[in-house]
């Protein structure tokens, strides 16, 4: 076997031959296929001894400890530490990505840190993480990492994290979310043209991950969209987003408008105007969706969550930190005792 020899290269399931002799990743929707030698275009993923690899298994672009709610996940164990790692590479092409150093490295410097599934979830425990998670890059494309060390995780009573693009197909899917607890998927835009162009990526297959997080699994799920002025922020376009988010998603989910800030290949993008996050929050709450938050600028009010029956404020936040929670032991409003979705400490 490939991992006898390298632990850091271990194989993959999600594959199959075509009848050219190449062999195709079913890890994602961009149907890798390839000859013997060759890395998808993730390049994490590769084609060797005649089957599908992962070449990053337990190697690390870093670990940091973190609060929840930079995750952004502000419905998932409030005011909780989370240790956050990813590794290296993207199966997306985003011009405006803001980890770009790590997503589109080929270099194995990047990855200087060697951290196993155990290893990862001993260290949780001992800076006493309630949660892990697989973030900074695409944790899809190191699939099988990320779930062994979400099974490592839970069995010492550590929940697991995705921060995720949603860009991944149907068994992996399954397989994926399966042992994943919570996951903020990031839906850059509402359009086919901003996937294809700005993206590298299609819309269909990420809003076919949600509705399958949101509906066949047990995982948390909460919607970060960042505002890219110009690209992704029309009113025409957001309240397409906000009808297809009620009608396929509900209200309770919430959804994080968060700022651009020029980076890669979009440097001569402006940043996006605060206005731009408030109008886009009114949008959604007018369309029905009872939990809207504003990210990448200090929003005080408006980032802490309130009842959606009686109107005050649950939890109090001022950035990424909880300074106060009204919730009951249950997740319910200590007022007019009304339930808060959400998975709660």
């Amino acid at each position: 076997m490939v991992n006898d020899r390298n632990p850091h290269t271990v194989p993959s399931e999600f594959w199959h031959r075509l009848p050219d002799g190449r062999i195709q990743c079913d890890a994602c929707p961009r149907y890798c296929r390839l000859k013997e030698g060759q890395h998808g275009f993730c390049y994490v993923r590769q084609r060797l001894e005649d089957q599908i690899v992962l070449t990053t298994y337990g190697k690390t672009s870093g670990i940091a400890l973190d609060p929840i709610e930079k995750k952004p996940l502000y419905h998932f164990l409030p005011g909780s530490t989370v240790l956050s790692f990813g590794t290296i590479g993207c199966n997306l092409n985003c011009r405006f990505c803001q980890n770009w150093n790590i997503s589109k490295s080929r270099e194995e410097h990047q990855l200087p840190l060697d951290a196993f599934p155990e290893d990862i979830a001993q260290l949780s425990r001992e800076r006493g993480a309630k949660s892990v998670a697989f973030t900074y890059n695409e944790p899809i494309i190191f699939h099988e990492f990320a779930v062994d060390t979400a099974k490592a995780a839970r069995s010492l009573g550590i929940k697991a994290v995705a921060v995720t693009n949603g860009y991944i197909n149907g068994v992996a899917r399954e397989h994926f979310f399966r042992y994943m607890d919570a996951a903020n998927v990031d839906l850059k835009a509402f359009s086919e043209k901003f996937y294809r162009n700005v993206a590298g990526g299609k819309l269909g297959d990420v809003l076919e991950t949600l509705v399958y997080i949101k509906r066949q699994t047990k995982a948390w799920l909460e919607v970060t969209t960042l505002l890219i002025p110009g690209e992704n922020d029309s009113p025409k376009e957001l309240n397409a987003m906000a009808d297809w988010i009620i009608t396929n998603l509900g209200p309770d989910v919430p959804i994080h408008f968060s700022a651009f800030h020029p980076d890669w290949k979009m440097n001569d993008t402006p940043p996006t105007p605060p206005q731009t996050l408030f109008d886009a929050r009114d949008i959604a709450r007018k369309s029905g969706i009872r939990f809207v938050y504003t990210g990448n600028i200090r929003d005080v009010e408006e980032s802490s969550t309130f009842c959606s029956k009686c109107g005050r404020v649950l939890i109090e936040r001022d950035g990424f930190q909880t300074k106060s929670s009204r919730l009951s032991a249950p997740g319910r409003c200590l007022h007019c005792n009304e339930p808060c979705p959400g998975i709660w400490n």
